[in-house]
């Protein structure tokens, strides 16, 4: 019988990052992060919020024109950017982002107007439409929100492509 010292070795490839310390179980998928839910819940608030703005534009002449065309694509940007972010798409966070910035600078805006022209209960309705925009903007740029969107995760994996095929 061959003695274990007699017997040549073998090189062991190793890898580059080390493998995850622990039980020796498969990595479980990401989770996703506490602040997602309510980034979502809050791109639904925000869109609501618009929608109710773009009723009150079509309220007093019941007919579709430029100026309802805006608060229905912002609702719809808002809405498309919480199913992103839901979903953990690219750039969900962004679409979301921009979706809250545009009605808040609009509402920051009217509130300074009805503040500056003396407005008593219109100027609190403003204030309270204000929350709207307000988290939905902050919980949208928050780094756990980004991170669970993809903005920093590798688009590929660190070897590269294995063939010289396209990936799509």
């Amino acid at each position: 019988m061959p003695s274990s010292s007699s017997r040549s070795r073998v090189p062991v490839r190793r890898s580059p990052r080390p493998a995850p310390r622990g039980t020796g179980a498969a990595i479980a998928p990401r989770e996703r992060p506490s602040a997602v839910p309510f980034a979502v819940v809050f791109g639904g608030l925000l869109t609501v919020e618009v929608l109710y703005l773009g009723w009150l534009l079509w309220e007093p002449d019941p007919r579709v024109d430029r100026f309802l065309l805006v608060p229905l694509l912002l609702a719809a940007l808002s809405a498309l950017g919480s199913v992103l972010v839901l979903t953990g798409r690219c750039w969900g966070w962004v679409v979301l982002a921009v979706a809250a910035l545009l009605p808040l600078v609009a509402l920051l805006v009217f509130v300074f107007l009805l503040g500056a022209l003396g407005g008593g209960a219109q100027l609190w309705a403003g204030v309270l439409l204000l929350v709207g925009p307000l988290a939905t903007l902050v919980l949208a740029v928050r780094r756990p929100v980004r991170a669970w969107c993809g903005a920093g995760r590798a688009r590929r994996s660190p070897e590269g492509r294995r063939d010289g095929r396209s990936a799509r």
